[in-house]
């Protein structure tokens, strides 16, 4: 596929240069804007362009496998029945930190603009480890368009083991989900939960190993990224493990969950039919990484991107979306035709590498829906950049003096719009050491929110 905008930067480069040659004034000239293009940010990504090519719109087409629900019927049986959400709340043990109880490593990560109106820090087990690092996060907004799960108001945060050298080796590739208490806006607690696989017979279960880097709750289901496919949850079968040890699955007097009090059971898949994704090759099938919920969409849908390196050399990074099923007994699953095939409903092509998160938002009135996409920075310390595309422009927030672009969070992942408050909700990693390489303890992990108001007002 042609990339017409990059072309078109080309040749105005190329005609640039050669108007400039030979004159010491025009190179002053050209020294000034280059030096004021990397002071705000520059990288501009422009538009958006649409894929539309069958050959490329093959790549993001999806095949569903569910769990037979004897299959899920048997483990429930096995280990009590649900607990649901609701149990998993009540028995949180560990407390966030509001803002004033934040550290100054912590607070900085937060944007310079918009600024944060909420935010939140991890208990101090969590927010200083170097094992585990925070991927995604999803909300009861996302689950429910009046906020809450039954009666309650929950964020969910999806972490990855980093598989650092020096760890058990057991928790190699694992992933886990903070069930997060946010009734009361002063005291957000919560508890870990296991991810699991369950076995064909339902009498064992086996361990989720994904980095969890996508989330989205839509009426029951959970459905996360796990590189290559996308994995659904039932909110409805949470289940309790009653031995405390390090194995996962069955065990002599019950069921274990690596120390973890309770296990989600994965109850399907979507796996692309497209050969295997690749994170090394933009014309291979992409990888999921960064999903969201679009309420705006006709129907509900679900919002997908894939992640390249920042600065690097790929031509052009995707971002997509599937419709959710409106057919009754299917709710929070995909749109399927008969033989269980999901097709990409639009996507298109970003030149902002380095997308960490990405929401589409239509606003009232507007014709087509808009494009954020959290891009990462291209060097160590920066902030990154919260860009909004269209087909024709792109806009980022801004600030300071220089009005840079570099004014979102630092190295954040994911965005969720909380549709019932109007507000975006992401975190930051916190990577440990020199962004992720070092051996230093990790810093600067914070849960924060921002009305999508001032996002659009920053970007004025």
């Amino acid at each position: 596929m042609k990339h017409r905008g990059r072309h078109r930067r080309r040749r105005r480069g190329q005609a640039l240069r050669a108007t400039l040659a030979g004159t010491a004034l025009a190179l002053t000239a050209a020294a000034t804007l280059i030096s004021a293009s990397q002071a705000a940010g520059g990288d501009d990504p422009g538009g958006l362009t649409r894929v539309t090519a069958r050959a490329e719109t093959a790549r993001f087409r999806l095949h569903e496998d569910l769990t037979a629900r004897g299959t899920l019927d048997t483990l429930s049986r096995a280990m009590g029945g649900n607990v649901g959400v609701h149990g998993v709340l009540a028995s949180a043990d560990r407390t966030m930190r509001e803002r004033s109880g934040c550290d100054a490593a912590e607070t900085d990560a937060l944007p310079v603009e918009p600024a944060a109106t909420r935010a939140y820090c991890w208990d101090r087990r969590d927010a200083t480890t170097t094992q585990w690092l925070p991927r995604s996060l999803t909300t009861s907004g996302d689950a429910d368009d009046d906020g809450h799960w039954g009666p309650d108001r929950v964020i969910l945060s999806g972490w990855a083991h980093d598989d650092r050298p020096g760890g058990p080796a057991a928790d190699r590739g694992l992933a886990r989900i903070a069930f997060i208490d946010a009734n009361d806006p002063a005291r957000l607690a919560y508890r870990w939960v296991l991810p699991v696989v369950p076995r064909a017979d339902g009498k064992d279960y086996t361990a989720v190993r994904t980095r969890l880097s996508g989330m989205v709750w839509y009426q029951d289901k959970l459905i996360a990224a796990a590189r290559g496919s996308l994995l659904v949850f039932d909110l409805h079968r949470i289940f309790r493990a009653n031995v405390d040890g390090p194995a996962i699955g069955r065990v002599k007097g019950g069921f274990a969950a690596h120390g973890y009090q309770y296990v989600l059971p994965a109850v399907g898949s979507y796996r692309l039919t497209d050969g295997p994704c690749s994170t090394a090759d933009d014309r291979a099938a992409p990888c999921f990484s960064a999903l969201s919920l679009d309420r705006t969409s006709v129907p509900d849908s679900l919002v997908a991107s894939e992640w390249f390196p920042a600065g690097g050399s790929h031509r052009a990074a995707r971002v997509w979306r599937y419709a959710y099923s409106t057919v009754p007994g299917r709710g929070g699953l995909l749109a399927t035709d008969a033989r269980g095939g999901v097709r990409a409903a639009e996507a298109y092509e970003t030149e902002a590498t380095g997308v960490r998160g990405v929401l589409s938002h239509r606003r009232a009135g507007a014709e087509r829906a808009d494009w954020y996409v959290d891009r990462a920075p291209t060097s160590d310390g920066r902030r990154g950049t919260l860009w909004r595309q269209t087909t024709s422009k792109a806009k980022a927030a801004r600030c300071g003096s220089d009005e840079s672009h570099t004014c979102w969070g630092r190295h954040t992942a994911s965005l969720s719009y909380w549709q019932e408050t109007g507000e975006l909700w992401t975190l930051t990693e916190g990577v440990p050491g020199d962004e992720g390489r070092g051996d230093g303890p990790a810093d600067g992990r914070v849960l924060y929110a921002v009305p999508l108001g001032s996002v659009e007002e920053a970007m004025r």
